[in-house]
């Protein structure tokens, strides 16, 4: 954007988080003045500061620009702990084992955020009919409406069951209403169908990067897909293609660079700005050897990229030798003596500071809009033709039923080639109903002594959560 039922005190949702009246980090986003939380939501500027508050919560280290990378990618086998198991890497060890604690802060930092970020959409919702201007006031509402609906999207994906909360907080005693993650998806469908009804298709050059209609529907069909809705997925997919306010971009590799942010493939992408503000981000830090981190595993967040992944572009895994989304396009390498160093190339820039790069991250663009309609419609002719969309992009030959494999097994390889290090993996794994099979046979976790058995589906709820609401939140397995 340039813009660039007992009630308890609960701190899983705590009253510095949701009574964001009260917030000292809400009240951050308003002008140094008496202006209260009451007084504040009144006018379009007010309302803008609000809703770009929310979005800088999706942008935060508790979410997209550090937690997601780590519960998302080293949960999967895209990356692996390159930090050791010992001392301040140990949480990271863990994380890639399966065998992370209640306790640690790479837990509550997540939960905490989505749970600030729901709050703060909430209270905008809440006040939303102080404003006048109805085509604003409806874009503010579906811009508030998708922000709260991609955190929940992310909770329900990484811990299952989590409180439901969609009103805006006005005591510090709120009510613990822990529920199944298939009712926080019947609430994220019900929040985007409204959303995608009445956001813009599109907006002016200096509001890139809000939520579109587009972007409220492609998230919509992530969540009919995740919750077994293939119908209503492949309708809110449409609903994007029909648009035609996308397209792939030509060469997989005009996708990637500061340069190219916000390109015709891009159909949500989160901001971020380089220069000592606090919005830079830390992908080029994480996967590149161009970031202060000093290469992939180094940093902090140590990751290593896995030997299947580095090498899925190779002829020994059936993939042409001229596949853009090869080296040049997502891998790059260096060859000294008998060394040959990878990294992530799509994030590669020259950044500002630590974990300060310009560097955008694309939550959702069009080759996941087509990939995803493919596993709506299932196999068949528009399947493998949607599918070919994507590897024609890549320079490479079509598939169909003949290709060898199964239609998920080929689908998740397309899915795993298009988007390593965006955040998708492990919940595609989830999704497909792979993840036990896939990460049980993954090599590194099989010489630590992991088996099927030992893959846990979802993270445990941040212990403190569980200790100040005793008998109202139930914890999970782990």
């Amino acid at each position: 954007m340039n813009f660039k039922s007992t009630t308890r005190m609960i701190a899983a949702l705590s009253t510095a988080v949701i009574f964001s009246g009260c917030s000292e980090d809400f009240t951050l986003l308003s002008p140094i003045s008496e202006r209260n939380v009451e007084s504040f939501y009144r006018t379009p500027t007010d309302f803008t500061v609000a809703i770009n508050g929310a979005y800088s919560t999706l942008a935060g280290n508790g979410a997209y620009n550090r937690a997601y990378v780590l519960l998302h990618e080293m949960r999967s086998d895209n990356t692996m702990n390159g930090g050791g198991n010992t001392g301040l890497a140990e949480v990271y060890f863990r994380l890639a084992h399966f065998s992370e604690l209640a306790t640690a802060s790479e837990l509550s930092s997540p939960w905490t955020t989505a749970y600030q970020g729901i709050a703060r959409a909430n209270t905008i919702l809440d006040r939303i009919d102080n404003l006048e201007d109805g085509s604003f006031k409806e874009r503010i509402r579906g811009e508030a409406l998708f922000i709260r609906s991609l955190f929940y999207y992310q909770l329900a994906v990484l811990w299952g069951n989590v409180p439901l909360q969609i009103e805006a907080v006005r005591s510090p005693n709120v009510a613990v209403n822990q529920v199944s993650a298939d009712v926080i998806y019947q609430q994220i469908a019900g929040d985007l169908e409204l959303a995608q009804s009445i956001l813009p298709a599109s907006y002016d050059a200096a509001n890139l990067g809000r939520a579109t209609s587009g972007a409220a529907n492609a998230l919509l069909g992530l969540v009919y897909l995740t919750n077994g809705q293939s119908s209503d997925a492949a309708t809110a997919l449409r609903r994007v293609v029909n648009s035609n306010q996308y397209q792939l971009v030509d060469n997989y590799s005009d996708l990637w660079g500061v340069q190219n942010e916000n390109n015709v493939e891009s159909v949500f992408e989160l901001q971020y700005r380089a220069g000592g503000t606090d919005t830079g981000s830390q992908f080029t830090d994480y996967y590149t050897p161009f970031g202060d981190g000093g290469g992939v595993g180094a940093g902090n967040a140590p990751q290593v990229l896995s030997p299947g992944v580095e090498y899925l572009h190779s002829v020994q895994y059936g993939i042409e030798e001229n596949d853009e989304r090869g080296f040049g396009g997502t891998w790059g390498f260096e060859v000294e003596g008998n060394d040959t160093t990878v990294w992530v190339a799509k994030w590669e820039s020259q950044p500002f500071g630590p974990g300060d790069a310009d560097n955008n991250f694309p939550v959702f663009r069009y080759a996941d809009v087509l990939l995803m309609l493919a596993e709506a419609v299932g196999e068949g002719a528009e399947g493998y033709s949607l599918i070919n969309q994507v590897r024609e992009r890549a320079g490479v030959t079509p598939i169909d039923a003949s290709t060898p494999g199964t239609w998920d097994q080929k689908l998740l390889f397309e899915r795993r080639l298009e988007f390593v290090t965006e955040g998708k993996r492990w919940a595609d794994l989830l999704r497909f109903g792979v993840a036990p099979s896939v990460m049980g046979s993954f090599q590194p976790l099989v010489d630590a002594g992991l088996t099927q058995g030992d893959i846990r589906l979802l993270y445990p709820i941040p212990q403190r959560e569980i200790d100040v609401a005793p008998g109202e939140m139930v914890q999970n397995s782990y």
